[in-house]
């Protein structure tokens, strides 16, 4: 009796055991579907009103922000739906479609690499956000067509570097000028109108302006910055100079303490001496000048049984050596390749142990750049330094040349006549061909045409005191004046690319 109860007990036991082991898997399945349905997104959902970015103007709603270097949007993401839709603007992006939903990361490991120049661009706080490679949302569709009319205004007004700076106008700037004679300690006697007596400033307040760039006002903190460290070298003639101490003047401006600012050697700034490193304490950084007229050897040679004056067109300048090691170089030649012996081209350029009877001006020039070029190429690291070539500076001599009785008082203000093709000068074109076949890059700083508006910025009889009072001064510059515009280019050079794009 006992036996047959035991096993009939076994049966139902079994049964109990299953169905509790059901109920539980049914209540599980149910507890964890629901978890699973409250957590996940909705991928079908209706649209995200996903703000971007919060920004409070104080200005009217359609004022224009531009935010730098800023990252609003992560990886592009794909939803499915028929009301869903995300897009990638750029910088010269057609806006087309609806975007209803645009949901995207803002952290910072999903974006990727970011654009050391991106600007993203709020409109009015309408959640309208351009940029490069950033997902976009936009709250009203009204605004689709000024975006776009914005985006075509930057493609025309450009504000890149490859832009032709040397095309545009004077216009007055009454914060002009950046500094002045009483501010500046490094002017020189040459170079200081106002100290010499010329008390119509006008020529101060022109600031020179590109018709097709937009470029940055000189900042001299920001430029203090950018060769915080480095070298900043000009070699050429004493216009190259007159540029050398505009930049000193404009740096000046950004120190805090004037007493950090000296030359190393304790060296006074006059025309007789070709050699000065101002160092920038405070930045550890120098600004060197080294003369050279003609960036080659000047020499002498024996013709006969005389000794005369040469040069050496086939032989880098004696004091390359200072140029090695700089960070940022500033190159001209020009002005004294019209003197008279440099024209004539008798019994004056040598190469090797030649000294030729006749050679064209022209082409000692191009072979002389030509030894510059390879002087460059071997000893110039482009992973290392900057390399500048300023054009030739217009003098304004009327009536005579700067001997024979030229003037140039009479000018007062810029002049508006536009310059053709065949105002070029010559040497410019031998440049521009030199550095064309060069393996190190080198920007090219034109600067003629828009210094060739402005016979009424030259000292004339404002420079330096000479023994003859008739002689005027209509190849330098008055400080401040024309020089400080091209550093202002020199000046958006620099910041226009950062030191791994100096190679091209």
């Amino acid at each position: 009796m006992e036996k047959q109860r035991s096993f009939s007990l076994k049966p139902i036991r079994f049964f109990l055991v299953t169905s509790v082991t059901i109920s539980f898997s049914v209540i599980f399945l149910i507890f964890f579907s629901t978890w699973v349905i409250k957590t996940s997104p909705s991928l079908y959902g209706g649209p995200h009103n996903l703000t971007v970015q919060t920004f409070n103007p104080t200005s009217s709603s359609s004022s224009e922000y531009v935010l730098k270097n800023s990252i609003l949007a992560g990886r592009r993401r794909h939803f499915g739906g028929d009301n869903s839709s995300s897009q990638i603007f750029t910088a010269d992006a057609e806006i087309t479609g609806n975007s209803t939903s645009s949901p995207f990361s803002t952290d910072k490991s999903s974006v990727g690499d970011e654009s050391e120049d991106s600007d993203v661009i709020v409109k009015g706080g309408n959640n309208i956000v351009l940029g490069n490679n950033s997902t976009t949302s936009v709250g009203k569709p009204e605004y689709i067509s000024s975006i776009t009319n914005d985006l075509e205004k930057k493609k025309k007004k450009k504000s890149k570097v490859d832009c032709d700076v040397s095309k545009g106008k004077w216009i007055i700037d009454e914060s002009y000028p950046l500094y002045t004679n009483m501010s500046c300690p490094f002017i020189d006697e040459g170079f200081n109108c106002v100290g010499n007596g010329r008390f119509n400033n006008d020529y101060m307040k022109w600031r020179w302006l590109p018709q097709d760039c937009e470029i940055p006002r000189f900042n001299a903190t920001k430029m203090l910055e950018l060769i915080r460290g480095k070298r900043l070298v000009f070699v050429g003639d004493s216009i190259n100079r007159n540029q050398w101490e505009s930049m000193l003047c404009l740096l000046m401006g950004g120190v805090k303490d004037p007493k950090k600012v000296y030359e190393a050697r304790g060296r006074k700034i006059t025309k007789e001496r070709g050699t000065y490193s101002f160092k920038f304490e405070d930045y550890r950084c120098t600004v060197e000048y080294y003369v050279s007229h003609f960036l080659v050897h000047e020499s002498k040679a024996r013709i006969g049984k005389k000794r005369t004056q040469s040069l050496r067109i086939d032989t880098i300048d004696k004091g390359s050596s200072r140029w090695r090691g700089a960070d940022i170089l500033v190159f001209n030649t020009a002005h004294w390749w019209n003197h008279h012996k440099t024209k004539a081209g008798i019994n004056y350029y040598q190469e090797g142990d030649q000294v030729h009877p006749k050679l064209d001006v022209t082409e000692a020039f191009r072979r002389s750049l030509s030894t510059w070029a390879s002087w460059i190429d071997k000893n110039i690291n482009p992973r290392k330094t900057r390399i500048f070539f300023r054009s030739s500076a217009p003098s304004h001599f009327s009536g005579g040349l700067w001997n024979t009785g030229g003037h140039c008082k009479e000018a007062f203000r810029p002049i508006n006549e536009t310059f053709t093709s065949t105002d070029y000068p010559e040497k410019n074109l031998v440049i521009e061909e030199t550095i064309s076949k060069m393996r190190n890059p080198v920007t090219f700083l034109n600067i003629t045409r828009l210094s060739d508006y402005r016979p009424d910025a030259h000292p004339s009889i404002y420079g330096r005191k000479t023994i003859n009072p008739g002689v005027q001064d209509c190849s330098h510059w008055c400080l401040p004046g024309v020089p400080d515009n091209w550093n202002q280019l020199l000046y958006y050079y620099l910041q226009s690319r950062t030191k791994s794009n100096f190679v091209d």
